[in-house]
Formats: C-alpha cells, sequence, structure tokens
C-alpha cells in the first residue's frame, strides 16, 4: 500500500481496463447513414463546388451560392448518465490495416473514373468534367471520422497570432529563426482525435490535515516555522458524468516526450468547442491539409482511463476546501458504467520551424486553435545570448548582496536571480511544460455526492508547509510516450 501511495495511483484505477471491458458489451453506432462515396451535391442547384464559409461555419454552393448548414450526428447517446456498457461510432472503429487506401470513384455526372488516396485527401476533381467527389462513406482504413469541427479562424488572423507570439520572444531567440521566420507558410491541418463521454462512479479514501496553527520559534538564523495541524480520515463518493474528454488519435501526437519535436504545444491548445462538432463532410476539409488515424480504442484506454481518473480526483476537491493542508488518498476507485467513442478531426493553423543542432535538430511549432484562438509555441534560443545575459544577472545580484543588507533568506534569493532568469526565460520560449489541463477542462457532472470525516488527531510541531504525501491534486494522464504502443 506504501507504494500505492507514494506514486499516488492505485491498482483500483485500473479497473475499467483488467475487468470490466473483459465481460462488456459493445455496440456499434452507424454514423454514416446516407453519406454518399462521390459527389455531394448543393441541395438548391445539385453543383459540387462546394466549400466553407468559415465566418459562418456553413457550407457554400461556389455557383449559386446557396449556404445550407452543416448535419449533427444521429443515433449516439446524449445524456452521458444513460451511457452502460460501450458505445462506439462507427468511424472510431478498429482499423483495418488490410483496407485498401486508394479508393476509385464513379463520377456520376460523366462516368469517369477517379482515383483517391485516402491517405493524401478526402476529395478529388473529375479530371473530364471538373465535377469534385468526395469521401464521406467511412472506410475502416481510419481517414473518414464521426464528426469535424469546421476552421472558424481565418488564415490572415491566425497570422497575426502567430507572429505576436513570435514577436514577444525575439530577444532570445536564434539569429537564423529571426532571419527565416514568416507566417506564409503555415498550414491548415485538421488532426485526429477520439471524444469519448464516461459515466462512472467514483470513490476516494484516505486522510486530510486542517491547519490549526503557523508559528515561528527561535530568532535570527536560528528561526524556524512550523504547524498545528488537526488529521481526519476522509472519504467521498459521488457517481461523474465526463462528457467529451479528448485525446489525440494519432500515435505520433501522444508521445510528447520526443525530443526531436515540440508535440505538447499541439497538446496545450486544446480544448476544442466540441459541442460544435457536426457531421463528417469531406466539403470541410477542402482547401486543408489532414492526418490519419492510426491508433485504435484499446490503445487509447490507458489514457483515457487515468485522465478521466485525474477528472474526478478533481472533482472531488470541490468538496475539500476545509483540508488546506491537502489530502493523501490511499483508495482512488473509478468505476466505469458505461462509456461512448466518437472519431474527429479538429482544425489547427500550425506553424514548424526546424533548428539544426549538429548531427541532430528539433522541430518547433507555433500552433492556434482553429476555433478557440489559443495560441502556443516552441521559439529556438539564442543559448549563447541567454546564458551570457544569466550571468550578468548573476553578476549583479552578486554585488547587490556585498552592497546591501537583507532580510532572512534574500541573500539566498539574490545569488540565484541568474538561475532563475534563466529557466524562466528558457520556460517563456521552449513552452516544455505546456500541456492540455483535461482534469480541469473537461466537462463534467458530480451527483449522489456522499461525504464522510472522522477526527483522528491533533499533530503539533509540523515542519512541512503540505501535508506529507497529499496526492488530491495531483495529475497523471500526462505521462504516455509512444512506449505504450
Amino acid at each position: 500500500m506504501d507504494n500505492n501511495l507514494n506514486n499516488g495511483i492505485n491498482e483500483n484505477m485500473f479497473s475499467m481496463l483488467d475487468e470490466s471491458t473483459q465481460e462488456e458489451q459493445v455496440k456499434i453506432v452507424k454514423t454514416d447513414v446516407d453519406a454518399v462515396n462521390g459527389q455531394d451535391k448543393c441541395p438548391k442547384c445539385g453543383a459540387t463546388d462546394i466549400s466553407l464559409n468559415t465566418k459562418k461555419g456553413m457550407l457554400r454552393c461556389n455557383f449559386c451560392r446557396h449556404e445550407f448548414a452543416p448535419q449533427k450526428v444521429q443515433g449516439l447517446e446524449e445524456d452521458v448518465k444513460n451511457l452502460h456498457n460501450q458505445v462506439i461510432a462507427s468511424g472510431a472503429a478498429d482499423i483495418d490495416e488490410e483496407a485498401e487506401t486508394l479508393i476509385t470513384l464513379k463520377c456520376t455526372s460523366c462516368g469517369a473514373e477517379v482515383v483517391i488516396d485516402t491517405n493524401e485527401s478526402n476529395q478529388a476533381r473529375c479530371h473530364w468534367c471538373r465535377n469534385t467527389l468526395s469521401i464521406n462513406q467511412q472506410i475502416p482504413n481510419g481517414s473518414v471520422p464521426d464528426v469535424v469541427l469546421p476552421f472558424s479562424v481565418e488564415k490572415q488572423e491566425a497570422q497575426s497570432l502567430i507572429s505576436k507570439f513570435v514577436g514577444k520572444r525575439k530577444f532570445f531567440a536564434h539569429p537564423k529563426f529571426k532571419k527565416e521566420f514568416t507566417t506564409d507558410n503555415i498550414m491548415g491541418v485538421y488532426f485526429p482525435y477520439m471524444m469519448v463521454d464516461i459515466n462512472g462512479h467514483a470513490r476516494f479514501s484516505g486522510q486530510g490535515e486542517h491547519l490549526v496553527r503557523r508559528y515561528t520559534v527561535g530568532s535570527g538564523d536560528d528561526k524556524k516555522t512550523y504547524y498545528d495541524a488537526d488529521l481526519y480520515d476522509v472519504e467521498r463518493e459521488f457517481d461523474i458524468a465526463i462528457k467529451g474528454l479528448t485525446v489525440e488519435s494519432s500515435a505520433d501526437k501522444l508521445d510528447k516526450k520526443q525530443r526531436n519535436k515540440t508535440n505538447n504545444i499541439i497538446n496545450s491548445i486544446m480544448p476544442f468547442d466540441i459541442e460544435n462538432a457536426v457531421r463528417w463532410n469531406a466539403n470541410y476539409i477542402k482547401g486543408y491539409s489532414s492526418e490519419k488515424r492510426d491508433v485504435n480504442i484499446d490503445q487509447l484506454k490507458p489514457q483515457v482511463q487515468i485522465q478521466a481518473e485525474d477528472i474526478a480526483r478533481f472533482a472531488a476537491n470541490d468538496e475539500l476546501s476545509f483540508y488546506d493542508r491537502g489530502v493523501k488518498w490511499a483508495v482512488q476507485k473509478l468505476d466505469i458504467e458505461g462509456q461512448q467513442w466518437q472519431a474527429a478531426h479538429f482544425p489547427v493553423w500550425l506553424y514548424s520551424y526546424f533548428e539544426k543542432k549538429g548531427s541532430k535538430g528539433m522541430l518547433h511549432y507555433v500552433a492556434v486553435n482553429a476555433r478557440t484562438k489559443e495560441t502556443m509555441g516552441s521559439v529556438p534560443i539564442h543559448m549563447p545570448k541567454l546564458l551570457f545575459t544569466s550571468f550578468l544577472v548573476e553578476l549583479l545580484s552578486g554585488f547587490a548582496v556585498v552592497q546591501i543588507e537583507s532580510e532572512e533568506g534574500g541573500e539566498a534569493i539574490l545569488l540565484t536571480l541568474g538561475f532563475i532568469f534563466f529557466f524562466i526565460m528558457y520556460s517563456r520560449y521552449r513552452n516544455s511544460s505546456a500541456r492540455h489541463t483535461h482534469e480541469l477542462e473537461t466537462a463534467k457532472e458530480k451527483s449522489n455526492l456522499r461525504s464522510e470525516d472522522n477526527f483522528v488527531k491533533h499533530r503539533k510541531g509540523l515542519s512541512n508547509s503540505e501535508m506529507s504525501g497529499a496526492n488530491n491534486e495531483t495529475v497523471f494522464g500526462n505521462r504516455f510516450s509512444k512506449d505504450l504502443f
């Protein structure tokens, strides 16, 4: 049990994977009913030259200018509390590795046959009559999802957001990067994701501490701060409905610890406004690039399991304000009664820059969420300049220590200012810790809460400002890499 406390993850967290999923019933919901391979025509004039109006989120016929609303996916459970067992939208079904990637469509206007490579695109024009042909019907190679979020941020605005982000980081940016930086080559990309709804029951038990008194003993250099606290046995149990937990479904983007790519940047611009997702239509991706899903549900379940546990743990914190020194959970259990999976394509404006480092290099990204405008990036640093400036800061702070008398501990802070400056600047430019805070940003609802708190004892003379081993605000769901696959 001590090992579980130290790691903060109880074996019970994996009950969904190890036990319940072995016997659970799986229901497949077809989300592409009436979808047609070939031509997707304007409902008013029948033309196939259709594009996206990014300002309105509507599809627009380029011939008669008629605009028509997108369709929503039908047949899925909207109330998460009603979920039982496992529901899978058809676009999220397992990828068939033997499925053809070259699809031949017959143009219904002139009869010509057109080949579409679904690894590259889901649309093509007939080389004879110029009508547009689209892959809207799902094929078992992961290229056609259930839903899509159309671009709502135009390229010009994305360019401005990226320029503004980089402009604030020009001073320590690498000279070559500053010379070569341009937003002319940013790309609009649809990345693959899985959206998961979870109906579960959470149970936590452990101990928590409430601060009673803070006091100081001694004087001068021997002054020390101590804390008195009350210790309680704590239990929280509740039902939880998690709506739209979103994870990447590309093995490459899931690996956020790669040394040659800043994949965490793309992850950090989540969440998307998933409530506005519409049924897949290839016309939405016209003019944009897209990536194909290459992982299946079973591969994503470990990550979803632990992220769902994170969400439940942080949801429990709403009921723990009394325990201001923290809570150390000994048991953390999330029983999954039902789950629902959908495959999705979400839009991102992406700038990339490859920085050479000897025989290797680093691929830096600056990304814009093409729905919410959230912007994050990694900018190559001119390390000699940053190190020299940090050295100057350290030198000046050392000189200040000699010249002035500071309060207790002040000398130590001044003597580390150079190091502090370096790490602050490095973090500001690289943003290696940036990530999607799924534990806070994912929609969830608690119900049927049961609380139990029992006083254990009064503790005196504690030297730690927080409870030793407290794990109620620990996050585990971002510790995933390619090793899982």
